[in-house]
């Protein structure tokens, strides 16, 4: 076969795989079920198959990859948490490990008595993530979970959890403001005409739009109900301990100044794409949505969880390390659009001088 047919045949197979999807929908694939689709098939997923790792030469570079004060901080949050719980073993649950190199650098800059102590798992959905992971990463220590309830079983309900740039890659549902009303938004297919966007309903009552009144006729908003459902299947198994997520966004009030389209975008070899351009590329390019820490303050206290610190990811990492210690200056970005969040299950309690 040659290669202009192979090409036309795979092409044929996606058209007819998102057809059937949208069939199954009804006639609208909604947005959130076209990203799910497009990120993480096991077959035409972007973090399934087609992600060209992370960092220089990859499709996009994490926080951690750009600033190396992140895993120093990191490591001592760790340290003094480990401390407060009077663990003898400390179980570390990193979730959404990317190239590795974060890892790498929290066990390089933990004290080697603690390095001991810890057990640090690494939960990955990313087969092509994983596999790097497993070449860069060479400590007996660290272990692969398929699940936090797992993670959480081996550890007896104790773990200190964190994620860097993990919530901004669960599937969104995307909204517009209409009139007095929202409509939420979903993908329709055609071979004539491609892809686009089309209304699935009408929203005319929903208690969290109303964090966004002020906003103007047009303005698009995105809620991760994936990464709710996702904490409510597993919340119940985390007994003690800590967690922060680590991720580009704000609080509700601050997230869409000035961005009437929303934060959703996507990245190809390092370009950042809005529009159109999201449709383009189905499984090969990432998508991915700024993180609303509202929703997350809110989902989490509906829990049972205490809102311990959030903060910029600046003060953060000036919070844990001696500014004697900190390397070349912080990057804009992660000063001013990465933001940290620390949780707990109110059962659990550490000090407050952090």
């Amino acid at each position: 076969m040659k290669d202009g047919d192979s090409h036309g045949s795979s092409k044929r197979r996606l058209l007819d795989f998102l057809l059937g999807i949208q069939q199954e929908c009804e006639g609208v694939i909604p947005f959130e079920r076209y990203m799910r689709e497009a990120l993480y098939h096991p077959v035409h997923g972007y973090y399934s198959r087609h992600i060209e790792t992370v960092g220089v030469g990859g499709d996009f570079s994490t926080s951690s990859t750009l600033d190396s004060n992140l895993g120093a901080a990191l490591a001592a949050w760790i340290t003094k948490r480990a401390h407060e719980s009077g663990w003898e073993r400390i179980p570390v649950v990193e979730i959404g490990a990317g190239s590795g190199q974060l890892a790498r650098l929290i066990l390089r800059h933990l004290d080697w008595k603690v390095r001991g102590r810890t057990d640090y798992m690494i939960l990955e959905k990313s087969p092509v993530l994983e596999k790097e992971q497993r070449r860069r990463l060479r400590w007996r220590s660290i272990r692969w979970v398929r699940s936090l309830p797992k993670a959480l079983t081996l550890s007896s309900g104790r773990a200190l959890i964190f994620s860097n740039e993990l919530v901004d890659a669960f599937p969104c549902k995307l909204f517009q403001k209409a009139g007095e009303s929202w409509q939420e938004l979903g993908v329709s297919i055609s071979e004539e005409v491609g892809l686009m966007e089309k209304a699935i309903s009408t929203i005319t009552y929903d208690p969290w739009f109303s964090q966004f009144g002020t906003l103007p006729q047009g303005q698009r908003v995105e809620r991760a109900d994936s990464y709710r459902e996702w904490i409510s299947g597993w919340y119940s198994h985390w007994h003690e301990g800590a967690m922060l997520t680590i991720d580009y966004g704000d609080t509700a009030e601050k997230l869409y100044d000035r961005r009437p389209n929303g934060s959703l975008r996507a990245y190809w070899q390092q370009q950042r794409l809005t529009g159109a351009n999201l449709f383009a590329r189905f499984g090969k390019q990432d998508l991915t949505a700024d993180v609303n820490f509202s929703d997350l303050i809110r989902w989490g206290e509906q829990l049972g969880w205490k809102t311990f610190h959030f903060q910029t990811q600046c003060d953060f990492i000036e919070s844990w390390i001696p500014k004697k210690k900190l390397q070349a200056g912080l990057p804009d970005e992660a000063g001013d659009a990465f933001k940290v969040l620390e949780q707990h299950p109110y059962t659990y309690r550490f000090t407050e001088d952090q």
